[in-house]
């Protein structure tokens, strides 16, 4: 498939993505059952969606059984990541889990050169360092959150890893095929997952959603999983993984704004909390204007060279 320019429209489009994404932490909250139950909920409901999208639009459910493991394998990351996500909420508060996943663009400041086999660009790293001094203050004024801290940033980097590859795989597949098959290796995992915890850990039956739990399972299964992860994957066909997760890094401030509106004081934190979370923004700021520094300098010395 063949690479796109990318627009202003993809990066409104991308903070949208972001705010709905914001939102996610607050609805895991909003539900009565666990953390495993929740992304496996999620998942099903989603890949239900996407099946029955399949079947409206004669979409071809087939792809090779390489690919298709690949795209399952993925699967398994997202739903990990998910599950520790919504776990890091749980044992701390959702403005603390966003933070966390602030960490996200230093970790594909790494990853996606690894994964590329391509330079590894010294702004990326050090917007990924300022991201960690941001973080750092969080921590020094939020010890007791620490638990859901590492929770986060562990999400963070499997959140790294699974969208540098779903950068590779939109170049041979559509993205409704990589959502669809990456839900249903996210749902198996965590039905798994589910069902051996429960059984080794809890020693409890696995809790089925009530009444209401099922109204916020079918927002996070349609508008926050299919819509949101399909129009980001279509996104990853013009904009760096990079780009995207650094953006990704206001899905706190989104957040945070979001859950004191539906929580009230309960998520209102120390002064210091809300000053690492801005050194994070000014990063995000920061990131298109050396970016565009960057391809200037390159092109300069290309044609030097030429």
């Amino acid at each position: 498939m063949s690479q796109h320019p990318s627009s202003v429209r993809d990066y409104l489009t991308l903070h949208f993505l972001v705010l709905i994404w914001g939102f996610t932490a607050i609805l895991g909250l909003l539900i009565s059952i666990p953390s495993l139950e929740v992304v496996f909920f999620r998942t099903l409901i989603a890949t239900i969606l996407l099946v029955f999208i399949f079947g409206l639009k004669g979409y071809s459910f087939r792809v090779e059984n390489k690919e298709l493991a690949k795209i399952i394998g993925t699967g398994f990351i997202i739903s990990l990541h998910w599950i520790l996500f919504f776990w890091a909420a749980r044992v701390s508060n959702a403005s603390v889990c966003l933070a966390g996943m602030a960490t996200t663009s230093l970790w594909t400041a790494f990853v996606e050169p690894i994964v590329n086999k391509k330079r590894i660009k010294s702004y990326e790293i050090l917007l990924g360092l300022i991201v960690i001094s941001g973080l750092y203050v969080v921590f020094s004024f939020e010890f007791d959150y620490w638990q859901g801290l590492a929770m986060a940033v562990a999400s963070a980097l499997l959140c790294a890893i699974f969208t540098v590859i779903n950068g590779r795989l939109t170049k041979r597949h559509s993205p409704y095929t990589i959502t669809l098959y990456e839900m249903m290796g996210a749902c198996v995992f965590a039905g798994v997952f589910m069902l051996v915890y429960s059984g080794l850990f809890l020693e409890q039956s696995v809790q089925f959603p009530l009444p209401m739990d099922w109204l916020w399972l079918l927002i996070l299964g349609g508008v926050c999983t299919v819509f949101a992860f399909t129009v980001s994957v279509e996104l990853m066909r013009r904009l760096t993984a990079f780009a995207i997760n650094l953006t990704y890094n206001l899905e706190p401030v989104y957040g945070i704004i979001l859950a004191v509106i539906v929580f009230g004081g309960k998520e209102r934190m120390t002064t210091g909390f809300y000053l690492g979370t801005l050194i994070i923004l000014v990063s995000v700021l920061i990131y298109p204007l050396l970016a565009l520094w960057d391809k200037r300098r390159m092109a300069k010395r290309t044609a030097l060279e030429s």
